[in-house]
């Protein structure tokens, strides 16, 4: 996936995808487009893939250039390039154009059709299939006649019959030769023209290409026959015994055998014999006075060794200390295990006593909002009493602003209990559904209506309840546009991943990196599971530490397209479950 933005600037992940090769290039030249994604809709002339022709088939500009057997009727050539149409638009106006041709067109201001000077609009302009169709039916020489080939066929026989054209021009099968010829030619050519034919050495009788073959009698053959460097009488012998041969050799320059101990002779093979029987004695005498220095060498490393032995006891002492030291490490450790063990039990009994206490307070806001309902009914029936029993006496006015300003304090302390009970409420919520484990499952309920509240702008996201990647890590939630966002508008439920402001953003290491995974959850029996992973871009604004509430939302703006989600089973019952997970494996604690 690359990060990319949608058109309100929330960045998003989009898969990256690889446009087809383009089909107008030549046949021998088909190169693959550059990778690219539109965030545009396919526009309405764009053309499509020509199914079953190869790379080539169709001019690169223009129209067909093909030698017809009879002279095309006016209505199928271009209005612009004046050929026979090629991939056929007809205009509003009723005129066609070659694709190529209306294209260009359309990109200067303010296009006009060349025929009658109406304006064009790229939205009323449409594939003519019924002319494309007889077109490609019309009968054409083969594209090969200037080499000889009479062969008559219609248009879209054409690369087929390419494909098995004696006379049809193709490059060197063996794919180094640069040289062109016929489809006839081949075989001739790889018999006794093309210089990379194989060949077959003389001497080995190894293969290889005729360019190789004499470089490869000149350095590497085994079986090549070379003369001896030393000029002696062996003048010719294979390249492969030329080494062993240079120890027998009576010419070949040697050293004595002894010049290790001090012997400088060198001379011939030839008179090596005689040196060594005339210098015996001097060669005893050399190998007497190694021997000694050796042996007062072995003495000297003796007495090192003596030394080091005697440090021994104390590097064992040390090594033992060492050991200890670990098991000890050990231990603790494992205290430390179990104390973390105890704490986060700790943790989770502390959470469900304040779920406890919460739920405790919320039950007693509702008490006392059940009894200022009581209290508030019976003030409006001791009211409508009063202004039933008449309006005369000043008493009866008294009470009754009395009993005015008695019902406006206890309207006012009944709005004041409702907004904490609602606040109760959203506290309770988010601690019971809160996860600690860095993974979230949201449950959407009344899908159809809040998807028509998208589609009507009512309301066009979502956002989950927070979750956690541990007590004190990561603060999170989901965005979901059901009616989709950016390149998915109106066709695709888009997902996003948002990081919030936690409590503990300070003791964490920024910016976040943890994989993140979306996923819609199929609710049959198959669990067919639709989702998507990324890895946060640590350069990327959405994922470094928070300043405001939450971050740029990131994710997949096509995460599911409407059609699958609607027609599977991935709706039950009205309701909708996404999962999110983020990896917590290597996540060091704060």
């Amino acid at each position: 996936m690359s990060a990319g933005r949608s058109a309100d600037g929330r960045e998003v992940q989009i898969p990256l995808q690889q446009a087809a090769p383009s089909l107008a290039l030549p046949l021998s030249a088909a190169v693959p487009a550059p990778p690219h994604r539109s965030s545009n809709p396919r526009p309405p002339c764009e053309p499509p893939t020509q199914q079953g022709a190869p790379a080539g088939f169709l001019p690169v500009r223009g129209g067909f250039r093909d030698h017809f057997v009879e002279a095309p009727e006016a209505k199928y050539c271009c209005e612009a390039c004046r050929l026979v149409l090629c991939q056929p638009r007809q205009t509003e106006c009723g005129h066609r154009f070659c694709y190529s041709c209306i294209n260009d067109i359309l990109s200067c201001p303010n296009p006009v059709c060349p025929a009658d000077m109406e304006p064009l609009f790229k939205d009323k302009i449409f594939r003519d299939v019924c002319c494309h169709r007889e077109i490609m039916a019309l009968k054409v020489f083969c594209r090969s006649e200037a080499n000889g080939c009479q062969e008559q066929m219609s248009l879209q026989q054409i690369p087929d019959h390419l494909n098995v054209c004696p006379f049809f021009e193709v490059p060197c099968p063996l794919g180094k030769c640069k040289e062109r010829m016929m489809r006839k030619e081949i075989p001739e050519h790889l018999a006794w023209k093309c210089k990379y034919r194989e060949s077959t050495c003389e001497f080995c009788k190894n293969k290889m290409p005729l360019t190789e073959l004499q470089k490869h009698k000149e350095t590497v053959c085994p079986a090549f026959p070379v003369s001896c460097p030393n000029h002696c009488t062996s003048s010719s012998l294979p390249r492969s015994e030329l080494s062993s041969h240079q120890h027998d050799c009576p010419k070949a320059q040697v050293s004595c055998q002894f010049h290790r101990y001090g012997c400088s002779f060198k001379g011939l093979n030839l008179d090596m014999r005689q040196h060594e029987s005339s210098f015996a004695a001097e060669h005893l005498k050399m190998m007497a006075t190694r021997t000694g220095l050796l042996e007062t060498k072995v003495e000297e490393v003796k007495g090192e060794l003596m030394e080091r032995y005697k440090v021994l006891p104390a590097l064992s002492t040390r090594l033992s200390d060492l050991e200890s030291q670990t098991d000890d490490l050990r231990e603790k450790n494992r205290q430390m295990e179990q104390k973390l063990a105890a704490m986060q039990k700790l943790m989770s009994s502390h959470t469900e006593k304040l779920l406890e206490l919460e739920l405790r307070s919320l039950r007693q806001l509702r008490d006392e909002m059940e009894s200022l309902r009581g209290t508030l009914d019976t003030v409006r029936t001791r009211l409508s009493a009063l202004e039933q029993g008449g309006r005369g006496g000043s008493g009866s006015a008294h009470t009754l602003a009395s009993l005015e300003t008695q019902l406006n304090r206890h309207d006012d302390m009944l709005s004041v209990h409702e907004i904490r009970l609602a606040d109760m409420d959203l506290r309770f919520q988010v601690l019971e559904t809160a996860s600690y484990n860095g993974t979230l499952i949201w449950k959407i309920r009344d899908y159809k209506r809040r998807k028509q509240d998208a589609v009507a702008g009512k309301t066009l996201s979502l956002y989950s309840q927070p979750f956690y990647t541990g007590y004190f890590g990561y603060k999170m939630c989901a965005r979901v546009y059901l009616n989709g966002d950016g390149m998915g508008k109106g066709t695709h439920l888009s997902l996003f991943f948002v990081v919030m402001r936690g409590e503990y953003d300070a003791l964490l290491p920024w910016p976040f990196k943890q994989k993140v995974t979306l996923m819609l959850m199929d609710q049959g029996p198959s669990r067919k599971h639709l989702g998507d992973a990324f890895k946060p871009d640590p350069s990327s604004s959405s994922f470094r530490r928070p300043v405001a509430e939450m971050n740029i939302a990131s994710g997949c703006p096509l995460f599911v397209s409407q059609s699958v989600l609607e027609s599977g089973t991935y709706i039950k019952d009205d309701t909708i479950f996404i999962k999110v997970t983020v990896d917590t494996s290597d996540l060091p604690e704060p």
